[in-house]
């Protein structure tokens, strides 16, 4: 077994023939899979089907790197097993734009420098796409508090709050 396929199937060695049936909608495009259930949804986006947006930061869900929308809801990608989104639809960084119209909060980030070293990036703006839709996160400190589960270690946080605060007083999301 490979490093990869140990990692992904928590190191217990499955005889390869046992395989669940997964159907992905990811942004927007079904994909039938056939998957070790102890596949983590990161792994099936990452390696299965080449989407590499979501990034595997602490493999604990403790960065929000891993962050896309399951169902509209943020879930850490690398905590859910892919056959727990069996048929749900998933969005990831990849899927917030419309071709290559970015969407107002990836202009705000851009606009603000809410980026640096960028790995972070793709899950801070699927958390935020998510609270800005519920619209919880009105100001600064609401906004910081909604998006405490995802780290930037280049400390680009002032303005990641200030694209999103932006955002939020425009409504558009």
């Amino acid at each position: 077994m490979d490093h990869e396929t140990e990692r992904s199937a928590g190191g217990v060695g499955l005889p390869p023939s046992i395989t669940a049936a997964v159907r992905l909608v990811v942004n927007g495009k079904p994909h039938d899979l056939a998957l070790d259930p102890r596949v983590t949804l990161l792994d099936a986006l990452r390696t299965h089907l080449g989407v590499t947006g979501p990034k595997m930061g602490c493999d604990a869900g403790a960065c929000g790197a891993c962050t896309v929308l399951v169902d509209g809801r943020r879930v850490n990608s690398c905590l859910m097993l892919a056959v727990a989104a069996d048929g749900k639809s998933v969005v990831t960084v990849e899927g917030l734009a419309a071709g290559d119209d970015l969407n107002p909060l990836q202009k705000a980030f851009i606009r603000h420098d809410a980026f640096q070293c960028g790995y972070c990036t793709p899950g801070q703006l699927c958390s935020a796409t998510a609270l800005l839709q519920k619209g919880v996160a009105t100001t600064p400190e609401e906004i910081r508090l909604w998006m405490s589960g995802n780290l930037c270690r280049c400390g680009a946080y002032p303005n990641i709050v200030a694209a999103i605060a932006e955002v939020a007083a425009e409504g558009v999301h």
